[in-house]
């Protein structure tokens, strides 16, 4: 990024890590119960990775996404002998997904979207009003 971070691109970065973190979580949901015919076939959830990025001219850090990641969660191994899937043994895998903590996921990240978005808010109306008394 070119010259120092105001708080308009701090927050549009923050504000893209969380819609980051979002979409990996609703990823997750998505394929909550999917089973799969092996265990390296079957889905695993994916973890949005950030680091903290310091402006070294200005002293402000801000946040990066590094991407996502495969958690190492085994999935289930299920014995269900009907399914068109399972293997020569009747299993299916079915994907490691906790559905209540994706959805904690999301909300939390839902919520620090709008923390951000209230504070760019405030930060206009503060900007407008100084304008105004000048």
């Amino acid at each position: 990024m070119s010259g120092a971070p105001t708080l308009f691109s701090m927050t549009e970065r923050a504000m893209s890590a969380q819609l980051v973190r979002m979409n990996a979580a609703t990823s997750n949901l998505a394929n909550a119960g999917s089973v799969a015919s092996s265990e390296a076939e079957a889905y695993r959830p994916i973890r949005a990775v950030f680091a903290a990025e310091l402006d070294r001219a200005s002293g402000l850090s801000q946040v990066r996404s590094d991407g996502l990641i495969r958690a190492e969660t085994a999935p289930t191994k299920r014995y269900d002998p009907g399914h068109p899937l399972a293997d020569a043994t009747g299993h299916i895998w079915e994907a490691p997904v906790d559905e209540t903590a994706e959805m904690v996921e999301i909300m939390e990240s839902a919520r620090q979207y709008q923390n951000m978005v209230q504070a760019l808010q405030t930060a206009k109306q503060l900007m407008l009003e100084t304008l105004r008394s000048n």
